[in-house]
């Protein structure tokens, strides 16, 4: 297998000029707190265990192919499986388990098991996805050799993404064997690690997406993206990956290289096939719109903006010489000629990290485009939301804004007749349990089956389901 060290291959990117005039922030007008909100209600739909007595560390919830069940996992390493009436939870897998070696790195808010998914076959015998789900996880065993070093910084763990085969799918538990290393990026620094991992749920069988997973992957932290990693075609870190998990035509031959990715044919020996889109700083979350198949990522900001994009095969997202539609300066953005690069794709909408509405830290989450009419408050629009502070956001799916927060608007939760973000509502929930009230929220959220959104989060172990307000 040939080790790629991205060093070796970085484009010498020039770092964007701090002459300008810098703004921390180039949103003046707020975001509305009372116009245009949308009041939903909520339910408790069910709660994960706590960990030596700490709360489910929740980042992703999915609806199994096929079966009736739903998947969350902690990021400390279990997954778990939920019934539809969330009255049964159970514990699926657990990757950091002695005897898979895996050794999670969960140390910090960011580093853990990142995500999961279920190859659209899984249920479906016969077929070369049958029983197949992959995880996306940092690890603290790093003895074996990673298929690419980004040649800086200090080897602080590795994140692997693994393929389980379950023998029987539709068992209460897995029951395969020890996991096959598809791919092991080696990382440089403790934040900013992989995003989510997903195959397409519009595609089909006979579609050329069908069974091609895509895959995030942050700049490979600290602050700035001092490696220059995202405008590097050469690195992986900054990137939404897309592969064929059963294929073998890759570097290591583990994966496929799908043909038609964007840079498959490309003859230079510096760029790699893998990559779908580029010039991403820290997309912890993509998803589809149902209605038209169109791919929206969730980016966060380094100092300033926080930014929802449309990705197309090929997109640069500007990182790290853009910060959402402004060039990226080290005290800031500088605020002259915004959007002036036509070669990059930018925001539909962002927002400013210094916003009132946010805490004194903000970081971009969610994300579900709603297409259902089981909340007709919520239909055809965007579902977004702020990681720390708990807001839960929206903008119109159709006709999407071309920039700024001025599109942007609250959803609220009703509390007993009460509007409520989700962290008062955590904090009550906190209250009840005993424990000290939480200070984040640590939102995340994601669309189920028949209309349903739930809410995850890292501060009560409770996940919620959306409802029509006054349900």
């Amino acid at each position: 297998m040939r080790l790629i060290s991205t060093a070796l291959v970085a484009l010498a990117v020039a770092a964007p000029a701090c002459s300008q005039t810098t703004s921390p922030d180039p949103f003046p007008d707020p975001i509305p707190a009372t116009d245009g909100v949308i009041r939903v209600g909520f339910s408790e739909f069910a709660v994960l265990p706590d960990i030596a007595g700490v709360p489910a560390r929740m980042m992703l919830i999915l609806d199994e192919p096929g079966a009736e069940r739903l998947f969350v996992n902690d990021m400390r390493g279990a997954l778990y499986r939920v019934s539809y009436d969330g009255k049964s939870v159970l514990r699926y897998l657990d990757i950091h388990g002695a005897a898979w070696g895996i050794k999670v790195q969960s140390r910090g808010r960011e580093r853990g098991f990142q995500s999961f998914a279920f190859h659209p076959q899984f249920t479906e015998t016969g077929t070369p996805g049958f029983g197949k789900v992959y995880t996306w996880t940092d690890t603290e065993n790093t003895q074996p050799t990673p298929d690419y070093r980004p040649g800086g910084g200090t080897r602080t763990h590795d994140t692997v993404l693994l393929e389980w085969t379950a023998r029987n799918p539709s068992n209460a538990v897995y029951d395969g064997g020890p996991p096959r290393e598809l791919l092991r990026i080696e990382q440089p620094f403790a934040n900013h690690n992989g995003g989510r991992i997903a195959f397409k749920p519009t595609a089909v069988p006979g579609d050329a997406d069908f069974g091609l997973l895509y895959v995030g992957l942050a700049d490979g932290g600290s602050s700035g993206d001092p490696l220059n990693n995202a405008q590097n075609l050469g690195s992986p870190f900054g990137k939404i990956l897309r592969i064929d998990p059963l294929g073998s035509n890759s570097t290591n031959g583990r994966y496929g290289i799908p043909a038609a990715n964007p840079f498959a044919a490309d003859a230079a020996p510096n760029t790699l096939g893998e990559v779908y889109a580029y010039g991403i700083r820290n997309t912890q979350h993509f998803t589809w719109d149902p209605a038209n198949g169109r791919m929206i990522i969730s980016d966060i900001g380094q100092n300033t903006v926080e930014e929802l994009d449309v990705v197309t095969p090929g997109a640069n997202l500007g990182w790290n010489l853009w910060e959402g539609s402004f060039r990226y300066g080290r005290g800031g953005v500088v605020m002259d000629d915004p959007r002036s690069d036509p070669s990059l794709t930018y925001p539909f909408v962002e927002y400013a990290q210094t916003d009132s509405l946010f805490m004194n830290q903000s970081a971009i989450t969610g994300l579900a485009v709603y297409r259902s009419a089981e909340i007709p408050q919520l239909k055809d629009v965007i579902l977004f939301g702020d990681l720390p502070s708990g807001e839960i956001l929206w903008v119109p799916a159709d006709d999407l804004p071309s920039g700024g927060q001025s599109p942007i608007h609250r959803v609220l939760l009703d509390q007993g007749g009460q509007a409520r973000t989700l962290l008062e509502v955590i904090k009550a929930k906190n209250t009840v349990q005993g424990k000290t009230p939480a200070t984040r929220a640590d939102l995340r959220f994601h669309p189920g089956p028949e209309g349903r959104v739930f809410l995850l989060n890292k501060a009560d172990g409770v996940i919620r389901v959306l409802v029509p307000d006054g349900d």
